[in-house]
Parts: structure tokens; sequence; C-alpha cells
């Protein structure tokens, strides 16, 4: 009899240990879950609002910021609002609904955007203005290339080849304060000449949303007044492009110098064709990881103490981290544009034989 009761003892005893050990197991397994589930919820989140993805550049811009941030273990969410100002307002309400903590924005209007900067601070979100800074709103952070310098390389390779004649510029937006900041630009080198008559300037132009179109009608209604162009200045390679539609109904395309900036694929062409003088190129890879580097920093709490550099943005002196532009034109656009693989030898010849 006792040593019945001394198996039952020691049978129980086993399942009681048993028991205890696949408790333990249990107890780990779900707390090794639990942190997984708390890193998973701890994935740094990024909101990206656009106000445009009409121009080539945007497109490039959108890619390589995903793939940034991706490849540094974040989440990026990407919206476009299609230069409508009351759209991006709701965009950015919809990325603060998924819990952003970072929101990268590309302003459609420099100032209407600024009720969506506000929206975000109220969320306590940092807000990152991409390559248009957003007026009187105090972002954390502009990321951008020198504007002003871009205006100047356009007028120095216009007066590179014209000494006097007669100017045409057809600037950008008036809703993107880059149009403002590259006038300033321009105007730095081009200003003494139209004032002492060397320049005599046709008429000055501010296209809306960037179109084109609008570039094409007020360069054929001159033409068509019978007045000369010798150059003209365009406020990027979509406005260029534009232009030079016009001018080659008159059979002036290559005659009349062109100059514009982001260094679109069709810009690119046109200058080894000869029917643009140049663009001003902008390394886009550079600013997009920059943009995605300091996006985590502000996001996990970090302060961006190597920012040198402010910029007034009509209230509040913010923190401006800016970029250097590159002129390019037929002689040097190997060794930057194709050189950096911003866009391949074949596309760019591809509409003649390169020597």
């Amino acid at each position: 009899m006792k040593s019945i009761i001394a198996i039952f003892l020691a049978i129980i005893a086993v399942v009681l240990v048993f028991q205890t050990v696949e408790l333990l197991k249990n107890t780990q397994t779900k707390n090794i879950q639990q942190s997984i589930s708390e890193d998973e919820i701890k994935t740094i989140k990024i909101g990206f609002s656009l106000g445009t993805l009409k121009e080539e550049r945007w497109m490039k811009d959108r890619d390589i910021l995903m793939a940034k941030v991706t490849e540094l273990g974040a989440d990026i969410i990407v919206l476009n609002a299609n230069n409508d100002d009351q759209d991006q307002l709701k965009q950015v309400r919809y990325l603060l609904e998924q819990n952003i903590d970072v929101l990268v924005l590309v302003p459609n209007d420099h100032g209407k955007a600024a009720a969506a900067v506000g929206l975000a601070k109220r969320h306590g979100v940092k807000v990152i203005s991409y390559d248009r800074l957003v007026l009187n709103s105090n972002v954390d952070l502009y990321i951008s290339f020198d504007n002003e310098r871009v205006g100047e390389l356009m007028a120095q390779h216009v007066l590179g080849k014209m000494a006097h004649g007669n100017l045409l510029i057809i600037n950008g937006a008036t809703s993107d304060n880059n149009t403002r900041q590259i006038k300033q630009g321009y105007n730095r080198i081009l200003g003494q000449k139209i004032e002492d008559g060397s320049i005599n300037l046709l008429a000055e132009e501010w296209a809306p949303n960037w179109m084109k179109e609008y570039a094409f009608q007020v360069t054929d209604e001159i033409l068509q007044r019978g007045e000369k162009i010798d150059a003209i200045i365009a406020g990027n390679d979509g406005l260029a492009d534009g232009v030079i539609q016009a001018l080659a109904q008159y059979r002036l395309a290559g005659q009349t110098i062109v100059v514009g900036q982001d260094a679109d694929i069709a810009a690119t062409q046109r200058i080894v064709e000869g029917t643009q003088l140049m663009t001003v190129y902008k390394p886009i890879e550079k600013l997009a990881e920059a943009t995605a580097r300091m996006a985590i920093q502000l996001a996990k709490g970090g302060e961006l103490t190597n920012i040198r550099n402010t910029i007034y943005d009509g209230t509040y002196e913010v923190p401006y981290y800016v970029l250097e532009p590159i002129a390019v034109d037929k002689k040097n656009i190997d060794d930057t544009i194709i050189k950096d693989g911003f866009h391949r030898i074949d596309e760019v010849y591809r509409n003649l034989s390169k020597d």
C-alpha cells in the first residue's frame, strides 16, 4: 500500500513540475510576443504630403524619399494634393489620424499651407518644409537648395551669351516661395543691366501652377506681335518646354537663349540637341537622404544641432538646411547629371548619336 502511495505522489510531482515548466515557457513566449509587438508599435512613421506630382522632379523626390526612409527602417505614407489647397489640408489631417511622427510637407501654397502646419503642431507632430518654405508657420526645419543661387546661375548663363538684347522672364507660381527667391537671385545679376538699358526686359510673367501652357501662350503672343526675343529665363524646365514649343513654331528654337531648372530628362535632351542653353541641376538624392535622416532624428526626439543657417518665414527664423545647386550645360552634362546617375546616358542622348 505504501509503495502505491509513493508511486502516486511521484506521478503528481512529475505532473506539477511539467505544468510549471509549461507555464514558464508560455509566460516567456507571451513576453517575447509582447516585446515584438511593442517594437512594431514603436516603428517610426513619416507622412509625406506633396502639393503636386505634375512636374517630373516631384516624382523623383517621392520615389527617392520613400526609398531612403525605408532603408532607415521607418514607414512612410505619401499623398498628393494635385494643386488643391483644401485637399492638402484634408490629407494632412488624414496623415495625423494615422499617428505619424513627423510630417514632411511640400506646400501647394506657401501661405495657405500654414493651416496644415498649425494642425500638425497641435497634434505634437514635427514638421519639415521640403524644398518649398511654408510662410509664417514656424516649421521645425526647412530643407532646400539655395534658390537665390538658382536665379543667379540662370542669369549668369544668359549674360555669358548675350551682352545686350531683349529678355523675357516667365517665373513660376506666385504661390511658391521659391519663385520669389529665384527672382531675387537673377535680379542681383541682371538689375544693373536692365537699369542701364543693356538688357531690355520685354515682359515678366508668373505662370499659375507652373503651367507650361501659360509659358507657351506668353511667348507665342510676343512673337505674334513681331517682337524679337533674344533670351528667355524660364522658372523651371517645364516652363522652358512650353517656351521652346512656341519658339519652334517660328523656327527660332536653338536661336533664342533659353534657361531653366530641375534637370528634367526632356531638358537635358534639349541641351545636348542645342535648343536649351542650360538647366540648374539639384541633386535630389542628397535632399531626400538628408530629409529622411533628419525626420527620423526629430521623430526620436533629437535636436538638429548641426543646422547652422536660419531663414525668415515672415514671422519666425526657422532652421534652414541648404544644399548647393549646379549649373549644367552641354559642356558638363556628362560629368554631373550622367555621372551621378540622375539620368542615363542613353536617355539624354536618345535623339542624337553621341560623339
